[in-house]
């Protein structure tokens, strides 16, 4: 089996927002790049993709759980992680069920293909291409540590992407402040 590309840049710059030795979901992991990063730094992994075979080369590193995002039931029902990746992947109809399995005080890292990608490449097709903001948009309320939308270029290839590092309020509360006891 070749070995998986590299872990994505964004997910490297902004992977010590995560808490030491924390559980990590890798949604729609695909080879396992950002699956075996997480877990050789001690991490406690779980990969979903719905290709089987391909997780089957990463049961060692931890839970991995063949789903069909996209036509199958959600997988990670009533489960929370401490920090959630996904990289080149977009099935918007399961947001809400993405935003549930970040814990309070969750990180997010999330980097995909937005509009304007298919000048150079696949995706082409709109419902898989993120539309301006719409990160922000899904991340509405939460701490917005980083986020970008642009054109990446390296040798001999080009895309548009859209990223964010985010961070879920630690409380849904409307009134997180406690009052102070006097001394």
């Amino acid at each position: 089996m070749l070995s998986p590309p590299p872990p994505s840049d964004w997910i490297l710059r902004w992977q010590h927002l995560l808490a030491a030795h924390c559980t990590v979901l890798d949604l729609a992991c695909g080879a396992g790049r950002h699956l075996r990063h997480f877990a050789q730094r001690g991490h406690r992994v779980t990969g979903v993709d719905r290709n089987a075979e391909a997780l089957a080369h990463l049961a060692h590193l931890g839970e991995v759980l063949p789903a069909d995002l996209e036509n199958g039931p959600w997988p990670l029902a009533q489960r929370q992680f401490a920090a959630v990746i996904v990289t080149n992947y977009l099935w918007r109809p399961r947001w809400p069920q993405l935003r549930d399995c970040l814990a309070p005080g969750g990180v997010l890292l999330y980097e995909t293909f937005a509009h304007g990608h298919a000048a150079y490449g696949h995706p082409r097709r709109a419902e898989f291409l993120l539309q301006p903001g719409e990160l922000l948009s899904l991340c509405a309320g939460w701490h917005i540590v980083a986020y970008e939308h642009g054109v990446l270029t390296s040798p001999g290839s080009a895309r548009v992407v859209q990223r964010i590092a985010a961070v879920r309020p630690a409380s849904d509360a409307a009134d997180t402040l406690r009052p102070l006891q006097a001394e």
